[in-house]
């Protein structure tokens, strides 16, 4: 269990330097770990609206953060490129999150030209079901998303490191809201860049 927990931890320190140097990312991210937080309350309840939200709300504004406003230059306070972080990256680096992007992107485009996928599904009579329907295939997806990540984790390294991703990853909305509560009061203040002093002091 040690080396679980140092796993885990070394993947939440290596995500923050690594990939949330702009406040204006830390600051989606915050947002994001919100709205996240909400999506899983909504879970029990309604899992079709609560994927919706956490895909349209939370992974957008997530996703934002890092495509157009993380620095991808090289990284002066890890002396890392921007390569070698994005072949090292323990989860979806930029090429997986485009892949995974684009199947959600395509996910209502089908629904709405093909509602019986096919003829493998009832096909929806209401937008009330074909929102459901979407939001349904978006649950499964982003389900899908971690269960494969995890398994080419297992495959690739081994199963402590599968399984401190798949912790990390369902942890991150309460980790980044602790983390990064601050990224706004920085942001308004101009400060537009982390200096990461508390990295380069480690």
């Amino acid at each position: 269990m040690n080396r679980f927990f140092e796993m885990l931890e070394t993947q939440r320190w290596d995500d923050h330097r690594y990939y949330h140097h702009s406040r204006i990312n830390q600051s989606l991210h915050l947002v994001s770990a919100i709205f996240f937080v909400i999506a899983y309350g909504m879970l029990p309840f309604d899992p079709a609206m609560s994927a919706i939200l956490a895909w349209t709300v939370s992974m957008t504004t997530r996703q934002a953060g890092h495509f157009f406003f993380e620095p991808r230059g090289y990284d002066e306070v890890n002396q890392a490129s921007d390569a070698h972080k994005e072949e090292i990256k323990v989860g979806y680096n930029i090429f997986r999150k485009i892949v995974l992007l684009a199947v959600w992107a395509a996910i209502p485009l089908t629904l709405w030209f093909a509602p019986s996928l096919f003829g493998t599904i009832a096909p929806a009579t209401s937008w009330q079901g074909f929102l459901h329907g979407v939001g349904i295939a978006w649950l499964a997806l982003g389900v899908a998303g971690l269960l494969f990540r995890v398994g080419q984790l297992w495959i690739q390294d081994d199963a402590i490191t599968a399984l401190a991703w798949m912790t990390k990853i369902l942890t991150d909305p309460f980790n980044d809201i602790k983390t990064y509560y601050k990224a706004p009061m920085h942001l308004l203040r101009g400060e537009l860049i982390d200096p990461m002093v508390h990295v380069s002091h480690r």
